[in-house]
């Protein structure tokens, strides 16, 4: 249980921060209203764009709630200026602005794109595609686990009536009876079907983690080695079984039944042999280090290098997927440009004078564009620079803010310890988080708005994380940590789904081995992953080894020094 002590929310927070943030845009819609009928077209268009931009400025520093400014210009030449309040608790994710450079009116957003793509996951070719190898492979063990038992039950249950039918009912249940002999074939029979069991379930028993576009090689030969295996051992069961018949007919010596549990104990130990070799093939052989992969992420740029074993080209794109889930961080695509805070317009330092009353107008002005581009070209890397300066310095000072409201929104919970009086007083967690929340959700918006995170955080989502954080005693800092630290890739919601589809591009088979010099290419949606495969090399250790003889010093003293 949890209570708060000495904080509540104001009433008129929200009235006086709605007539502060419209008491500017409303004066200055008052005097454009005024001054708009003496003016000409060209200025009002110059004071509608000037407008514009303070009113931009005006809703980037405005939190938690921001205003939609609607310019229109009537028949008169009037200006209507319409002022629009979103509360922040019903548009936290939706009220942000992205700058893409889509600008055909065919164009779509990354979740349209990325809801196009996983329309093929809802096809019949994608499950049958995917469940089809698993079926195969389930058959095929469960007809290779039961082989070696419907060997012995058959013949006992007279599946065979030509088995022994010349035989007088107390020679065939001669013949069928199992000595001490055959009773410690079958105690170890049945231990190897119970090790088999195990051993197939611990190892081969799992959820498919991938579907690749080509076959398991490694997989399907282990498949076709079981199928071989069971296939000889059943035509050789039914020969032996008829030539027992034949035998028994003719009155020579008949099949026992301690043959055909021997024979069934031959069939288990090779299955085991089989098992051995696909732990060998499928999970041991990848183990040790044999390349380093390379990946770079497009558009960001963000890399990493790994060691990997050796393995087929698409079971190292499934491995490398894995490890892009689990350790990149989340890519956000609001930042590729930066949001810059005040617009630097381009100003030329150069001053024109007419010579010997000669008006040059036009040659003035295409000598004039031809310097502003080539500064502004000059220029570039240099304004990029005190882009970035100033963003993380704008990022660094919105998080101080953030975790400085957010250890001082922490301050005002306390646990209440279980006590005979204390059981109406307190609030359960959800209630403490939603009292708590206003103290640090503007802080935390604007830190989300500077970072570009707002479309993947929710209000109910940093609710549940807050209630969350409280139930168990967390930190301010543990909490703030999932927006602090955007990694990996499946902390984000929208890439926590059953099946993440992905197109493999390699101008290789996609069966064959790793080798140096492999490069393959991930592509979903806008992003995409290029792998790059290098041999590690052979290190070459020597030993050396020290004469302890050369290990003595000697103390030189100066009249200089201290010593």
């Amino acid at each position: 249980m949890y209570g708060l002590s000495d904080y509540d929310l104001k009433p008129g927070m929200e009235t006086d921060s709605i007539k502060s943030a419209l008491s500017e845009p409303s004066s200055k819609t008052k005097r454009s209203r005024s001054h708009t009928n003496h003016r000409t077209t060209h200025r009002s268009h110059s004071h509608k764009s000037s407008r514009t931009n303070r009113s931009q400025n005006q809703e980037e520093n405005m939190a938690p709630f921001q205003t939609t400014v609607t310019v229109d210009e009537t028949r008169n030449g009037q200006e209507v200026i319409e002022v629009q309040i979103l509360p922040q608790d019903e548009n936290w994710g939706e009220n942000t602005t992205a700058i893409t450079g889509n600008t055909s009116d065919q164009s779509g957003s990354v979740e349209e794109v990325s809801l196009w793509q996983n329309d093929t996951d809802t096809g019949i070719s994608f499950p049958c595609s995917r469940y089809v190898g698993t079926t195969i492979a389930v058959i095929i063990a469960i007809m290779a686990f039961t082989s070696p038992t419907l060997m012995l039950i058959l013949p006992k249950i007279g599946f065979f009536p030509s088995l022994g039918a010349s035989l007088s009912a107390a020679e065939k249940a001669e013949l069928l009876s199992c000595g001490a002999e055959c009773k410690g074939l079958l105690v170890s029979l049945c231990f190897k079907l119970v090790l088999l069991a195990g051993g197939t379930w611990a190892v081969f028993i799992r959820k498919s983690r991938a579907t690749m576009p080509s076959i398991f090689v490694f997989r399907a030969v282990v498949l076709l080695l079981v199928l071989i295996c069971c296939f000889t051992y059943w035509l050789f069961y039914v020969v032996q079984i008829t030539e027992g018949a034949r035998e028994s007919v003719t009155g020579e010596e008949s099949l026992e039944y301690r043959s055909l549990v021997a024979y069934a104990a031959s069939l288990t130990d090779t299955l085991l042999f089989i098992h051995y070799l696909a732990v060998v093939l499928i999970e041991l052989r990848h183990i040790q280090p044999m390349y380093y992969v390379k990946i770079v992420r497009s558009p960001d740029g963000e890399s990493k290098a790994y060691a990997i074993g050796q393995l087929s080209i698409q079971r190292a794109a499934v491995w490398i997927l894995d490890k892009y889930y689990t350790e990149f961080p989340i890519y956000n695509p609001y930042l590729e440009r930066l949001p810059v805070s005040k617009s630097r317009k381009p100003t030329s330092s150069f001053k024109y004078y007419e010579v010997d009353g000669i008006n040059n107008t036009s040659l003035q002005s295409q000598t004039r564009g031809g310097l502003r581009e080539s500064r502004r070209r000059d220029s570039s890397h240099n304004e990029r620079f005190y882009e970035e300066h100033d963003y993380e310095r704008r990022v660094k000072k919105r998080r101080a803010r953030l975790i400085t409201a957010a250890e001082e929104a922490f301050t005002h919970i306390k646990r209440l310890h279980h006590e005979p009086g204390n059981n109406g007083n307190g609030m359960d967690c959800h209630e403490a988080a939603q009292a708590v929340f206003p103290s640090l959700a503007r802080a935390l918006q604007k830190y989300l708005r500077v970072t570009r995170q707002q479309p993947r955080h929710s209000v109910d989502s940093i609710l549940k994380h807050l209630s969350l954080c409280l139930s168990h005693d967390l930190s301010p800092r543990a909490f703030l940590e999932r927006f602090l630290q955007p990694a990996p890739v499946l902390q984000n919601e929208k890439e926590q789904k059953e099946v993440q589809s992905w197109s493999l591009i390699c101008d290789e088979l996609l069966t064959r081995p790793l080798r140096s010099g492999v490069v393959f290419q991930l592509r979903q949606s806008d992003v995409s992953l290029m792998c790059t495969f290098h041999a590690l090399p052979h290190f070459n250790i020597a030993e050396e080894v020290i004469d302890p003889l050369t290990n003595r010093f000697v103390i030189r003293l100066n009249s200089e020094t201290s010593v």
